[in-house]
């Protein structure tokens, strides 16, 4: 029997009953990315950064009233990036889509979005918006935009984004079981750590990598001292990061176990960048469940594999998302194709 292989898309919309919309602004240098499940999806969120910016994560919690959710937005802009989750709220419930504790009552249904943000004020995008940040909409235009196919590196969320040094940017992975379960990835990468290994163009993914998706390098030349960072220790924008993700399995699973698939998946962050969790990153990982499909074997063996995957899986969209990143317009700034 096949171990498994990447879904027909990798991306995370290769798990059933997920799409994704994004948008950018490119004078602004920043964008929304709106991960949009067909039905209210389970889910949870860990938070190990030390400067996070989260809206409605408190509601995740296996104690709470509210035991799914509508969409989840990840956005450029600082606390400026979650007006995008109210737009999309908005438009959620316009559409009938929400949480509704009494029903019929001549009540709108109030959708449940949390969201996070991550830095990137400072990239030399034009940030003179006074009153009108443009988060709102693109918030509603990453919502229109929601489909299957989407695109990686410099996009959505991460369109502003640096990593480690090396521009940044949004990416995705997938892996579908030999039993058919089916988890996926997505990450906004605006880290301080880097993705690559000091001295050369190896991604610290690379053991995880499938096929050539960032690359086919191998893991040669992956080593490095506890305090050598490579690009990262060169980096500038320290305090100015952030790395957002969503997780995702196409798994009928309560929140208490999504809630150890979000934890497990953080792994992902720690294999492929360097340093990650510091002080100065923002770091946020969301787990959705679509309940496509009901679990081949119930109980904790299959939240554990579900959740080693995903680690996997959060890992190579890291990669990604740098292999795949591209100058902004007119810019200089540094991409890992531009290394030797």
């Amino acid at each position: 029997m096949s171990p498994g292989a990447p879904g027909p898309l990798n991306l995370i919309t290769d798990v059933a009953g997920l799409r994704v919309g994004q948008a950018h602004d490119a004078r602004v240098r920043s964008g929304v990315t709106v991960i949009l499940p067909d039905g209210r999806a389970t889910a949870a969120c860990d938070v190990r950064g030390g400067a996070p910016g989260t809206r409605e994560t408190d509601a995740l919690s296996g104690h709470t009233l509210v035991d799914a959710i509508d969409a989840i937005v990840l956005a450029g802009g600082s606390v400026y990036g979650l007006a995008a989750a109210d737009a999309v709220a908005a438009a959620l419930g316009a559409a009938g889509r929400g949480f509704s504790p009494r029903p019929g009552a001549g009540a709108p249904p109030a959708p449940i979005v949390p969201a996070a943000i991550l830095y990137d004020l400072a990239n030399g995008g034009a940030k003179d918006w006074g009153l009108e940040p443009p988060y709102r909409a693109l918030g509603l235009e990453a919502l229109a935009a929601a489909a299957k196919r989407f695109p990686l590196g410099a996009a959505g969320a991460g369109y502003g984004a640096m990593a480690g040094g090396l521009k940044g940017g949004v990416g995705s992975a997938s892996w579908v079981a030999a039993d058919g379960m089916t988890v996926g990835a997505i990450v906004a990468v605006n880290s301080w750590g880097a993705a690559v290994a000091p001295g050369g163009r190896a991604f610290w993914a690379a053991p995880f990598e499938q096929g050539a998706e960032f690359g086919g390098l191998g893991v040669a030349g992956l080593a490095a001292t506890p305090d050598d960072w490579g690009l990262a220790r060169q980096a500038p924008a320290v305090r100015e990061n952030t790395t957002l993700a969503c997780v995702a399995v196409d798994l009928a699973l309560t929140p208490s176990e999504m809630q150890r698939i979000a934890i497990m998946a953080q792994d992902g962050l720690a294999r492929a960048l360097r340093p990650a969790h510091s002080p100065f990153d923002g770091d946020v990982v969301f787990a959705l469940a679509t309940g496509a499909r009901q679990a081949p074997t119930p109980g904790p063996s299959t939240v554990a594999r579900a959740g080693a995957i995903a680690a996997d899986c959060l890992a190579r969209a890291i990669a990604r998302a740098v292999f795949e990143a591209t100058p902004w317009p007119g810019s200089d700034v540094r991409c890992w194709r531009d290394l030797r």
